[in-house]
């Protein structure tokens, strides 16, 4: 089948990394945030992956022009915002006609897709979205599920907390009928608010809850989370794991480490501490240094001493 993955944010809130390289493109561990999103498919079920995305498109080719990969990636630009469901929109013509997937870019999730599409073929309906349970569901869409039937009864895009209608939230994959495009305006517009809510309403909208993890690699702090998931759940080809930090190939530590991703030949100081951080490759942290909850840029130099909490430093 064909996946569509929705790339069009300029990923702001990880400057000044994604000023340099579009965030489907930043590494988590050895490979591109993209290609971790699209690893939930099994190879086998993946023909096309279409990249919907607005910002560093000449890149993002160049990239996957060199990548080996077992499917094939086309890069669909949005030459202006679109919303989710005219992003989507906008790779109709590229499709083949049948089912297809969608995917949020900075998805990192253990869903079980190949359940999930059984399910979906089982149940019926125009669309099916993956659910996960949060405390605050204000900052999502928010599904009022009938697990009796696996229908979504009825679906709010980003309620208060007062008004959710429950703490299942829409988890950012969807597994969509053609059909969906007939239900499309023209333009910008957005599946969530959109679609969903009116699809609910006529049976047409089911929903997979799921455990396991479901992280949004979007922010500092869940870039970072989204590194540690990878590395407990082993996803990468190179390097190793050491007292559950991953240490990729040439690194040289003589600190403390924990709870981190260190890239290729970085050099960790005599005495220093890296707690919960993401330090890219060929960085320098100088002896003394500590630390904690930050990106530390390719190649860049932390000076002896240096204490840094929940920064992003750049690269260079």
């Amino acid at each position: 089948m064909e996946v569509i993955v929705l790339a069009g944010g300029f990923g702001t809130r990880l400057r000044p990394w994604t000023e340099e390289k579009p965030k489907p493109l930043l590494p988590i561990l050895d490979k591109s945030m993209i290609e971790h999103v699209v690893s939930v498919l099994p190879e086998y079920l993946v023909d096309r992956v279409l990249i919907a995305a607005g910002y560093g498109i000449e890149k993002m080719r160049e990239h996957f022009s060199k990548a080996s990969l077992p499917y094939e990636v086309l890069i669909v630009e949005e030459t202006e915002p679109l919303g989710t469901g005219g992003a989507i929109a906008n790779c109709k013509s590229h499709l083949s006609g049948g089912e297809f997937c969608v995917i949020n870019g900075d998805l990192i999730t253990s869903l079980d897709v190949e359940e999930m599409l059984s399910f979906h073929r089982k149940n019926g309906g125009i669309a099916t979205i993956s659910l996960w349970e949060v405390e605050d569901p204000s900052r999502f869409g928010v599904a009022d599920f009938d697990i009796s039937t696996g229908k979504i009864k009825r679906f709010q895009e980003k309620p208060s907390r007062e008004e959710a209608y429950s703490n299942l939230i829409n988890a950012g994959m969807y597994v969509l009928e053609p059909e969906i495009f007939k239900l499309m305006p023209e333009g910008a517009h957005s599946i969530e608010r959109d679609i969903f809510e009116n699809l609910a309403t006529t049976n047409g909208l089911n929903g997979f809850p799921f455990e396991g993890w479901f992280v949004d690699a979007g922010t500092p702090e869940s870039f970072i989370e989204a590194s540690k998931v990878c590395v407990s759940s082993r996803k990468f080809e190179s390097g190793e794991v050491i007292d559950g930090s991953w240490f990729d190939e040439g690194s040289k530590i003589a600190g403390e480490v924990s709870g981190s991703s260190i890239g290729a030949k970085v050099v960790i100081g005599d005495g220093a501490i890296v707690r919960d951080s993401v330090i890219l490759e060929g960085a320098i942290i100088g002896a003394g240094c500590n630390i904690e909850r930050c990106l530390i840029g390719r190649g860049h130099k932390i000076p002896e001493n240096s204490n840094l909490a929940d920064e992003i430093i750049g690269n260079g």
